[in-house]
């Protein structure tokens, strides 16, 4: 014994209410923000961190410096490495945190990193 008339949630099943709340829900969001990631070394300088090594503030260690002969000429890629020439001798030594395959290379007053793979170490 119903009326006819039906009395529900008409909002429902209408398409626009169905795709509004969505649009609406996103724009009042709270913006999530970012915080940038700086990688770092624990007890390492930036300097070494960073891969920017200044020569000039380098110092060799008190022990631990090795002559070599270079076996192959190297042109330095930018300020921080040390050009070579095939049969020179240069004094070298590693840094702690330095990348294993490079060491800081000394010739009279120029410092700069060298590649170990172009370096006979002497004794």
């Amino acid at each position: 014994r119903f009326s006819g008339t039906f009395v529900g949630n008409a909002e429902s099943s209408s398409p626009a209410a169905t795709t509004s709340p969505p649009a609406v829900a996103a724009a009042t969001l709270p913006a999530v923000p970012t915080i940038p990631v700086v990688p770092t070394i624990v007890g390492v300088p930036n300097t070494v961190a960073e891969g920017v090594l200044n020569p000039n503030e380098v110092k060799p260690p008190a022990s631990g410096t090795r002559r070599a002969r270079v076996l192959y000429d190297y042109e330095a890629a930018d300020s921080t490495e040390l050009a070579l020439l095939a049969d020179e001798m240069i004094t070298v030594y590693s840094l702690p945190g330095m990348d294993p395959d490079w060491l800081i290379g000394e010739r009279g007053n120029q410092k700069g990193k060298v590649p170990v793979t172009y370096l006979e170490l002497l004794s």
